[in-house]
């Protein structure tokens, strides 16, 4: 119910909905945006699991409400409601049923990203794998060379190593199933990568112990790349 003045200037009630105006998200230059629609767009570009605070900050909202929209994209994605921040600007309607998707929201290592779900793990892999037949390029491969010899292994260490942003090489390497996430570092959150059973079969080895030695081949004599 709203409250409303009369000719007398007493207040009386009216029935209706309870109307007033939320807070919006406000980007210069663009109407308002949903804070749900908003987290799915910045969550859908990450490379890596973000936390919550990060995605507090980048949207300019509170960690509570935060909290709550991820809860509300969770249950859309599982078919459980729709998702939508709540707007009590406008009247009430009643949320629709959604479809399970097959990709889910997780919370992996202190962060949120998108993952397929685990029942469509081996047909999505075995469509990239399809997708993927070409050469790897020579960064690739060098990538692939440094997570083998190091892993398990964080991307920023990777790009430590090669002097160079290796984002979009992980990338590629993940979607030909040569390597995958193996575990978390617990200071830092960050995903670790190592190999594949795929690898070991592409080369021809049955494990890791069987990889050459390559320190002796390397121009500055630079060691750490034997494995233990």
């Amino acid at each position: 119910m709203t409250g409303e003045t009369s000719v007398d200037g007493a207040p009386h009630a009216v029935d209706g909905p309870e109307l007033s105006i939320v807070t919006p998200l406000d980007v210069p230059g663009q109407p308002r945006l949903d804070l749900d629609r908003a987290l799915e767009a910045i969550l859908f570009i990450a490379d890596e699991p973000l936390p919550v605070v990060t995605l507090a900050a980048a949207v300019a909202r509170p960690v509570a409400e935060v909290r709550a929209s991820i809860a509300r994209l969770r249950a859309d994605y599982d078919g459980e409601g729709a998702s939508g921040e709540p707007r009590t600007d406008v009247a009430d309607e009643a949320p629709a049923g959604g479809i399970r998707r097959g990709f889910e929201l997780r919370e992996v290592g202190g962060g949120w990203r998108f993952y397929v779900r685990a029942e469509y793990d081996a047909l999505v892999a075995d469509f990239v794998l399809a997708q993927s037949s070409t050469r790897l390029s020579q960064p690739a491969l060098e990538t692939l060379s440094v997570i083998a010899y190091k892993q398990p292994i964080s991307r920023s260490s990777i790009a430590s190593i090669r002097a160079v942003n290796v984002d979009s090489v992980v990338r590629t390497l993940l979607g030909r199933g040569l390597i995958t996430e193996v575990a978390t570092d617990a200071e830092t959150g960050a995903i670790l990568y190592g190999t594949t059973d795929l690898l070991l079969t592409n080369l021809g080895i049955n494990s890791l112990d069987e990889l050459p030695h390559i320190s002796p081949l390397l121009d500055d004599g630079q060691e750490g790349f034997d494995l233990d």
